[in-house]
Formats: C-alpha cells, structure tokens, sequence
C-alpha cells in the first residue's frame, strides 16, 4: 500500500488493451511464463512467433521485479507480460506470454484473477498452462505429465507420449502455472498443466522438453506449427531467455525452505 498526497493508493496490475477483438467462438487460453527450464515461456513464445499471433493486452505492475532490461539499443524495457490472438479456422486463441513471473504469493494470487476476469470476458472454454519439472539430469527423451482441475479435460488430452499419473512426480506446482489451473476450477473453466521433464539448473534451457508439449498442443488442437523452425530459432530464444530471466529466477525463489521441484 502505498501513500500519495494523503491518500492510499494500491499498486496493482494494468492489462492495457490495445486491439479490440471480435466475439470469440470456442476460445482457448495457453499460458507459458518463466519457470523450471523456461519450458513454458519457450513454447509458448514459440506458438506466438509461428502463428504471428497479434497481440491484444500489454500488462504492466509494480508488483512486478524492481528492475528493467537494457536492450540492444542501449535503451531500458520495462518488464511485462503480454496476452497475443490468433483464430485458426473457427477457434480463437488466447497466448499469455512475459518476461517475468509476479515475484510473491499475494500479486500472483491478483495476477491470476486478473487473468481469469478476462478469461470469463471472452468466454474461454479452456485454460491450458505450460511448464518444467526440474530434474538433476538432463532427459534425453523428456516425458510429458499433466495435471487439471477437472477429470474430463485430462480424458481430452490423451496421448502416449502423455502421462496423467503425476501425484508424487513433484512436490507444489508454484506460480502462475500451477495457480491458474486451481483458480479456474472457481469459475468453472476447465484447466489443464502441461508439465514437461527438463534438467533442474537455472541456466538450462528446456527446449526438448518444450518441443514434446508443443507436439501434443497441436495435435490436440490442429495449429499447424513448423515444429523444425524451433530449431532454427534456438540461439535468439536462448540469447533473449538468457539475458532476461536469469536473474528474475533468483527472485523467484526467496523462501529457502519451498521444495522447488517445479516452480512456475
């Protein structure tokens, strides 16, 4: 809480909306923010570039890290977080995507309800987070768990390289992924977490792990991704992931005594 002229004033999060959309037919949310291998923020960062997505909400916050980045043009960038559109056929998508992760439990608890108000806007049917266990090896060939707040969406994503049988796998799935998955089940909306195996250092890069959920999102809802492109984009993905959220990840973690199997 902060004082300003003799009056409160709460910090909290701005979703600024800067394209205006249509209704939305049989709509899909797909979150992947920093976490355990930035599996998730490789992914889905990767389904914004392959379906040059357009983006609609740019969200900014001061419960987000008191830091900026500089970029290339010697120039600062805020921190943000970033929701992209795109309709495939009849079906609309949702991509929320970022730099960072709220940093405590209170603003992530916010950010998620802030997410899932607009969720209940365009009447998303769906909610699917993407996201690493970190193991202390590096997986050759990375397995793929899930986890829901609703029996029927798992049903829904069978698959053989799926595996739905995660209970004592990891310990809490802390952050966004993991959150926005129970405070769904609040509004009714089905959610599930993608969770791919990658190695647990902080410096490792999970694109296996990345590439193996990305094969089950567009099996499961006929994207038409170039999968072989995720090759060719590996150094700009590492060099932007590595300068960005290497030292977020340290903040990421300030309770010492939280298992951290999987974090985000």
């Amino acid at each position: 809480m902060a004082i300003t002229g003799g009056l409160q004033r709460k910090m909290t999060y701005k979703f600024e909306q800067i394209a205006k959309l249509n209704k939305f037919n049989d709509a899909v949310l797909i979150e992947g923010l920093p976490g355990i291998g930035n599996v998730g923020k490789i992914a889905v960062d990767f389904i914004v570039d392959n379906l040059k997505a357009k983006k609609i909400y740019q969200v900014y916050s001061h419960n987000f890290p008191h830091a900026v980045f500089v970029n290339e043009d010697n120039l600062v960038e805020l921190p943000r977080i970033e929701i992209y559109h795109k309709r495939i056929k009849n079906k609309d998508f949702l991509l929320l995507v970022g730099d960072i992760q709220p940093i405590d439990e209170s603003s992530c608890y916010e950010f998620c309800e802030e997410v899932l108000d607009i969720a209940a806007k365009y009447k998303i049917k769906e909610i699917i987070t993407v996201g690493g266990i970190g193991l202390q090896h590096i997986p050759q060939q990375p397995k793929v768990y899930c986890t829901s707040n609703n029996k029927s969406i798992v049903n829904k994503y069978q698959s053989k390289n799926l595996v739905n049988n995660i209970f004592g796998v990891v310990g809490p799935i802390i952050g966004v992924s993991g959150l926005l998955v129970g405070l769904a089940q609040q509004k009714n909306i089905p959610a599930i977490a993608l969770l791919a195996e990658t190695f647990g250092h902080p410096t490792y890069l999970g694109i296996k792990g990345a590439r193996e959920i990305l094969k089950i999102i567009n099996e499961k809802h006929k994207l038409n991704l170039d999968l072989n492109k995720l090759d060719e984009e590996i150094l700009e993905i590492e060099k932007d992931i590595k300068t960005k959220t290497k030292e977020f990840s340290k903040l990421q973690k300030r309770k010492e005594n939280i298992r951290t199997d999987y974090i985000g």
